[in-house]
């Protein structure tokens, strides 16, 4: 229930009563007549003369069976008759005939007085003759001569101008949030609200979900915050996590986990640059990611969003701040979106509770308790600034992200004694203190989903909703605009009387406003807020699709190739099984189309790995099917293509609740493991043919140590996205296989939480490992040229045909030597640890590697990442000798 809005709020201002159309009517009779405007808001400059569109409808949508005459008059409004504008009224007719969707315009003459002023409205009275007036226009003559419209001002002097001219209750709008839902049957909630954004959550889209569509519906939301007194524009915002997946037809990238496998900062930022294109394409300045959480436990069901389980690797991979933003200070392009670095800070560091997840066992989803995700980080200072609040400094500071979205996790410092969590929206030494102040954070902060309900009230420790309390504390600490889907209303009237009391200081209203007002300056809204539909083509275009599938080839990791059983022939015969083979839906994952995602072949347009094998491989002889149960009678290598169904936070956590209202396939129990099935169909196909290749499509790892043995070729796909095509050009050999681990790959169940740097640490395969199908020494005779080692170590008895290595030892101190000379030529780093890898990676795989030999891979990689290419060669060498 919503609460009554106080008179403070509904006397804000005679403008956004003035404008608001009229309810619509009742249902009417299926042969009524309408009469409508052709929008509710007409912009209009000074001395300008502004044609209103007036339509008529049938309800049946046959011609008017009699003529229809529409009385219509300037009305009173904000704006000064004589003045501002010359009062007119008339009369015009439909004649019989007309047909249903006929419009006829009628003419609003606004005068130029030479005064600069705010915004002001000509409402349009409308009367009809056999026919029902549903909706009234309204003219509002745009604000001008001030300041803040001045784009030849710097943005500080605008933001300053316009702060001075907002009322308390306009700015508490600019702090509010509200979900499209919530606002797009009665638009003109965006004008009484006095709304700052809207958003769309997983699933939240216009009801023909085609990129037009898009453009079409934040323009008619756009034009409700420009029919107010000053016209700050909207920021509209969406969660593009992989691309910009709400959107039908859109690019699907790798989700994070992916992207980090492939080591590669510069395609990563062409990643983030080509969703950029696709959101704002839509009319979507502003995108919700990325995410820089460190997954330190797969049983999170977030952990596919982060890069990886080392800060390192996730610093290295902010570039695709880069590729949403831009260079600084050119936010307004109409290719880049306002990046939002998440989930400051922990959300992948929390604990998991064991207690809860045995209780979750037998009651019904909807009972059933998230065991990690928006959990506690339990954690002492040391540990959480080395491991959660790394990627933040980088990311503010480097790649001046232009605002941070704080977590649902709580913190709970050890040093001060366990049982005394605080919820991350109520931190204010982590958001004030620390991200704004030490770090230097100059964009501003938007609350999670609901974000600050889950503050607990001491004063009312049951309530799930809203409080004057959780207003006031979630203000205090930092956060600037508030993501409030269904309340925004009710938040509104509840942050106005905390300020009014004295609760909230006026100072931190301003500096939350002042930041926002900011980045709409940056991005150019005041000058362009409307947009363009002319870029619709950007979304899912050929360009998009090849460097998603450029991602998908460099994000498969090969984790075993027994016999070179990879790269595969192109005219082999194949039989291609299991689930994930041929389902879109599964191969994208979570935050795609909906929320939680969805199964099925046809969830987006793509290529599944089915298809791109076919596209690929046009030769091969192919067996397709999906359980295993046809013939493998001819086939000479199966490939088993298995993994998970997909899920978002929450529904995804291993122990947790089951998604009762997603597709059947996705509400089977969460785990480590293959399911059953899975397993059965690469038990089946691998014991029945010579070479078995096993392809894993999952959001983290999946336990198969017991079937590793009659596995040939193992290969982590992760979720590819829309690209499947990319998948199968590795394992035909169009690219070589390059990814390398983001995460480590647990032996068992029981091991997890596993990560690089720990004590003990032994798992199936190491964070950082990966083998390649290209040849060390191609690689190595690239960065030849004028380096003496390098060609020294290039001599032909030191290697064997097939440009593998033969004398490890020989070659690795000759180019130690030179790596110790050349430790900052990259391309040279990169080719000399190249090497080394294969030769450790060869070692384990002979038998002949040090016992500790997965610490040593791990860390070498870690070395590599914080800029240590010495220390990460030494330790790969120690493995491979």
């Amino acid at each position: 229930m919503r609460l009554p809005r106080p008179v403070t709020l509904a006397g804000a201002g005679a403008l956004v009563v003035a404008l608001l159309p009229a309810l619509p009517a009742a249902a009417a009779d299926p042969r009524t007549v309408t009469v409508t405007a052709g929008r509710s808001v007409y912009a209009a400059a000074e001395g300008s003369r502004v044609p209103v569109d007036l339509a008529v409808s049938t309800s049946d949508g046959r011609p008017l069976a009699a003529p229809v005459t529409v009385r219509w008059a300037t009305g009173a409004g904000t704006a000064t008759p004589g003045v501002d504008y010359a009062a007119a009224s008339g009369a015009l007719t439909f004649p019989a005939g007309t047909p249903s969707g006929a419009t006829r315009p009628v003419e609003v003459a606004v005068r130029a007085d030479g005064a600069a002023e705010t915004a002001e409205t000509v409402p349009l009275t409308l009367a009809a003759d056999g026919a029902t007036v549903a909706a009234r226009p309204t003219v509002v003559v745009a604000a001008h001569g001030l300041p803040y419209l001045d784009p030849r001002l710097p943005v500080r002097r605008r933001v300053a101008d316009l702060l001075g001219r907002m009322t308390l209750a306009e700015k508490i709008g600019q702090m509010t949030q509200a979900e499209r839902a919530a606002v797009v049957d009665d638009p003109t909630a965006v004008a009484r609200w006095q709304l700052g954004s809207v958003l769309s959550g997983g699933g939240s889209t216009p009801a023909s979900n085609t990129p037009a569509a898009w453009v079409e519906m934040v323009n008619g939301l756009q034009a409700q915050a420009l029919g107010t007194r000053l016209q700050i524009p909207l920021i509209y915002g969406i969660d593009a996590v992989h691309g910009h997946g709400n959107v039908v037809g859109a690019t699907v990238f790798p989700h994070n986990v992916g992207l980090g496998a492939t080591r590669d900062p510069k395609l990563v930022e062409r990643v983030g640059h080509a969703t950029a294109a696709e959101v704002r394409a839509t009319g979507i300045p502003w995108n919700f990611a990325p995410c820089l959480c460190v997954s330190r436990d797969e049983r999170w069901g977030r952990s596919y969003e982060s890069f990886g389980e080392d800060p390192a690797l996730v610093v290295s991979m902010e570039t695709v701040i880069d590729g949403l933003q831009g260079r600084p200070g050119r936010l307004d392009d109409d290719d880049r979106v306002l990046a939002t670095a998440k989930h400051y800070a922990g959300d992948g560091d929390t604990d998991y509770d064991e207690a809860v997840a045995a209780a979750n066992e037998g009651k019904p989803w909807w009972e059933q308790k998230y065991p990690i995700d928006q959990g506690v980080t339990v954690t002492d200072r040391e540990h959480f600034a080395r491991v959660d609040l790394t990627p933040y400094l980088p990311a503010v500071r480097a790649h001046r992200v232009g605002s941070v979205m704080p977590s649902f996790s709580s913190v709970d410092w050890t040093e001060d004694g366990l049982g005394n969590p605080t919820k991350m929206h109520a931190h204010r030494e982590l958001i004030t203190d620390v991200l704004k102040g030490r770090l230097g954070f100059d964009g501003f902060l938007v609350s999670d989903w609901e974000g600050i309900h889950q503050i607990p009230d001491p004063a009312e420790p049951t309530n799930g909703g809203l409080t004057a309390y959780k207003v006031r504390v979630g203000v205090n600490a930092g956060t600037d605009m508030f993501m409030e889907p269904y309340n925004a209303e009710q938040f509104e009237q509840l942050l106005l009387a905390e300020v009014t009391a004295g609760r909230v200081p006026m100072a931190r209203i301003d500096d939350a406003v002042r930041r926002i007002l900011t980045k709409k300056f940056e991005l150019g809204l005041f000058e362009h807020p409307y947009a363009s539909a002319d870029n619709v083509d950007q979304v899912g275009s050929a360009a998009h699709r090849a460097i998603g599938r450029e991602a998908v080839a460099k994000s498969q990791v090969l984790l075993k190739n027994s016999g070179r059983a990879l790269p595969l022939r192109r005219d082999a015969a194949l039989y291609v099984a299991g689930r994930n083979a041929d389902d879109l839906g599964n191969q994208a994952g979570g935050w795609t189309v909906t929320w939680q995602g969805v199964s099925g072949a046809d969830a987006v347009p793509g290529t599944s790995v089915l298809d791109g094998i076919r596209q690929v491989a046009p030769g091969a002889r192919i067996t397709y099917s999906a359980d295993a149960s046809a013939p493998t009678d001819g086939a000479d290598v199966g490939v088993v293509v298995v993994g998970e169904t997909p899920y978002a936070e929450g529904y995804g956590d291993v122990g947790g609740p089951e998604c009762g209202w997603c597709s059947a396939p996705q509400q089977e129990e969460k785990s480590l493991r293959l399911q059953p099935a899975d397993r059965a169909v690469v038990d089946k196909v691998c014991a029945a043919l010579p070479t078995c290749v096993v392809l894993v499509v999952s959001g983290r790892p999946q336990v198969l140590t017991d079937q590793l043995g009659e596995i040939d070729a193992l290969v982590a796909s992760w979720l590819p996205g829309s690209e499947g095509a990319g998948v199968a050009d590795v394992l035909f050999g169009r690219r070589p296989f390059t990814g390398r681990l983001p995460v480590s790959w647990p032996r068992d169940e029981t091991q997890v939480p596993v990560n690089v740097g720990d004590a003990d640490y032994r798992p199936l395969f190491p964070f950082g490992w990966g083998l390649r199908t290209d040849p060390s020494r191609d690689r190595l005779a690239a960065v030849a040229v004028d380096r003496p080692q390098v060609r020294a170590a290039l001599a032909g008895p030191n290697w064997n045909a097939d440009g593998s290595l033969r004398d490890a030892p020989r070659v690795l101190d000759r180019l130690g030597r030179q790596l110790g000379a050349d430790h900052r030529d990259a391309p040279l780093v990169e080719a000399i640890l190249g090497v080394a890898r294969d030769a450790a990676q060869a070692a384990v795989v002979r038998g002949s590697a040090p016992a500790n030999w997965a610490a040593l891979i791990a860390d070498a990689d870690h070395a590599q990442l914080t800029g240590d290419p010495v220390r990460a060669f030494t330790l790969l060498a120690r493995v491979a000798a």
